[in-house]
């Protein structure tokens, strides 16, 4: 058993996306959250600079004393996994993309059409095909990146026709011209417009690395024995940039009241 909570960061909100997979399923579980809001997006930044705002992100969780490092960001997963594994060797680090390729590789066959949607950054690092390709060969798989999504979602543009009709121009022709009926969001922040997905390309099946991570964290801390053995404090959501969009964002994403959550502003910036 283990009561020390679990850090989770992101390049800006779209990690909470698994957080509130980890919270339903894991409910005694306490997490510290970081979103570089102040840095966002990453995807189109260089991987050297990736890099560095990832050792500032991790040395920082390891100071509040998690007991694994969670990534909740396809992009630095695509980029600095093994890295910050080789920083931090006393605690686990879990990133996103290997078991969301698992699941994949999994429930899909030869006769599917799998796109893959996400930032620059990761979809030049080729690390979904790669870790698709190990667990099943010969599957056909199309990338597509779309960078606009991340500052539309962060910005709250959601449900409206900004976004939809950012979709389309993305979407349309990579999903007709290559016959796609299964779409990986490879990107924590992607779940959050799953809705207008659906409503646009019906029929659409869609795989989520953000649920999927929850279900890595379960099986590595029953690998390891970490469970907490009981509710031990008040996750807490800190940010390098406090503005109102994001509270208003944790608030509806985590369905919960400001006043119910610990949200704290950290600058990073070193």
């Amino acid at each position: 058993m283990d009561n020390r909570p679990i850090g989770f960061f992101d390049s800006g909100l779209g990690g909470l996306t698994s957080i509130v997979h980890t919270m339903k399923l894991l409910p005694r579980e306490r997490i510290i959250f970081f979103g570089d809001t102040a840095r966002t997006p990453y995807g189109s930044k260089s991987p050297e600079t990736i890099r560095q705002f990832t050792m500032q992100i991790g040395r920082f969780l390891v100071e509040q004393d998690v007991k694994m490092i969670v990534i909740a960001c396809n992009t630095v997963s695509a980029t600095c996994l093994t890295e910050l594994r080789q920083a931090c060797p006393a605690i686990p680090v879990i990133g996103v993309i290997s078991p969301t390729a698992k699941v994949a590789a999994k429930i899909c066959s030869e006769e599917d059409r799998i796109g893959i949607i996400a930032t620059k950054v990761t979809v030049k690092s080729n690390a979904y095909e790669r870790k698709i390709n190990e667990k099943h060969p010969g599957l056909h798989l199309f990338s597509k990146a779309c960078p606009a999504f991340v500052p539309l979602i962060e910005e709250g543009i959601i449900d409206n026709e900004i976004m939809d009709l950012t979709i389309r121009y993305y979407l349309d022709d990579f999903i007709r011209e290559n016959r796609i009926n299964t779409l990986i969001l490879g990107c924590t922040h992607y779940p959050l417009i799953a809705a207008n997905l659906k409503r646009i390309y019906p029929g659409l099946r869609i795989i989520s690395s953000s649920q999927e991570v929850a279900t890595a964290v379960q099986i590595e801390l029953k690998k390891r024995d970490m469970f907490a053995e009981a509710v031990s404090g008040e996750s807490v959501f800190y940010a390098s940039d406090l503005s109102e969009n994001y509270v208003n964002m944790i608030k509806m994403i985590l369905g919960k009241e400001e006043e119910e959550l610990d949200i704290k502003f950290k600058n990073l910036d070193i």
